[in-house]
């Protein structure tokens, strides 16, 4: 585990127990983002174009309106977004059907801690609601969440703070009482510009120093963060 400067929130004290924990998804509980990357360079390719892995980093952590504007700043605008992204889909709701959808490291031993413990949970993704309820019943953790907030209910996706306070707005709690959990550099910026404690898990993307710096925690898989809800 590697901690920022930031030892504890800003107006709390010793120990700092957080009032709700909000998540993102694909990359952080969901092991979905490295399927997906394949899944969009071999949608193009069917369709006779090239798409380059730096672009589709890019888009991870965005909605679909951002993503649709990174591919055709990219590609110009007679890039055939619609129908790589139908395609693209797809071959991960196929994939999945078969398969599953597999879980990050240690989310089942963190959510089992928050459940304990009595800690409400949300899930704020850039996914779009019916997409996301599909994938979260798949990989079978829906029912652990009182709250899901999707990229198509704001009007500002990520790195904007909006779904992030929405989360926090339907949980009940003030935001700098809840801690969000996020792996991708857009999602660690909402979080930032929500003022709610963020905790970064990697998957892909190591963040900029800049959005590192105002990371509060730190861990190398979900499980290791248990220790946040422990009195001290």
């Amino acid at each position: 585990m590697i901690e920022s400067s930031l030892e504890y929130p800003i107006g709390f004290e010793r120990p700092f127990i957080p009032a709700a924990v909000i998540f993102d998804m694909d990359g952080l509980m969901l092991d979905t983002e490295k399927p997906m990357i394949d899944s969009w360079i071999q949608a193009a390719e069917k369709l006779g174009r090239r798409l380059e892995r730096k672009i589709i980093l890019d888009t991870i952590g965005k909605d679909e309106a951002a993503t649709r504007a990174i591919f055709v700043n990219a590609y110009g605008k007679d890039f055939p977004y619609r129908m790589v992204r139908e395609e693209a889909v797809r071959s991960i709701i196929q994939k999945a059907e078969s398969e599953g959808i597999p879980h990050r490291p240690g989310l089942l031993v963190l959510l089992d801690c928050l459940k304990r413990r009595n800690i409400p949970m949300a899930v704020a993704t850039s996914t779009d609601r019916k997409i996301a309820l599909w994938k979260l019943e798949k990989a079978g953790v829906r029912e652990r969440f009182a709250v899901l907030v999707c990229g198509d209910e704001v009007g500002r996706g990520k790195p904007a703070p909006d779904i992030f306070l929405l989360a926090a707005e339907r949980l009940e709690k003030q935001p700098a009482s809840c801690i969000g959990f996020e792996d991708s550099p857009a999602g660690l910026a909402g979080l930032r510009a929500a003022g709610i404690p963020s905790v970064f898990v990697k998957d892909i993307l190591e963040p900029p120093p800049e959005i590192l710096a105002g990371v509060w925690r730190r861990y190398d898989n979900l499980a290791e963060a248990c220790e946040l809800f422990e009195a001290r």
